[in-house]
């Protein structure tokens, strides 16, 4: 299936999108030195969120998607150099507003996040 959103999204601060289904998606990241925050190599969270949040845009996949809310938790660290896969699919359909699900998993299949996305599918550009 086409890619119909968010086109220009950066493959090495977000993730590749390696599958995209009806209601399905899959995304990768290979993290890195530059987002870690500390001596440990601890990767901010706000880059497995960013994966997951894209891979949840991307089981939308309409070209006028937004992020209105989400509930999520961190399951366990992420070190720099670790490749991280997000899957994500809708689990509710009401109309223009989708829940959807999405788990970011390590290398060793660990699951190191989920949450809930509350994904909008607006009339027109968020910014028109």
């Amino acid at each position: 299936m086409e890619q119909r959103t968010h086109i220009l999204t950066s493959k090495t601060l977000v993730g590749k999108p390696v599958k995209i289904e009806e209601g399905y998606a899959e995304v990768v990241l290979q993290t890195t030195d530059e987002m870690k925050v500390d001596e440990y190599g601890l990767v901010h969270g706000g880059f497995t969120f960013g994966l997951a949040d894209y891979a949840a845009m991307l089981a939308v996949n309409e070209p006028t998607v937004v992020l209105g809310k989400a509930e999520v938790r961190f399951l366990k660290p992420v070190k720099a150099g670790e490749r991280l896969l997000a899957k994500a699919s809708p689990v509710e359909d009401l109309g223009k507003k989708k829940l959807v699900k999405a788990e970011v998993f390590n290398e060793k299949n660990e699951k190191v996040f989920e949450g809930t996305f509350h994904c909008y599918v607006l009339e027109k550009h968020v910014l028109e």
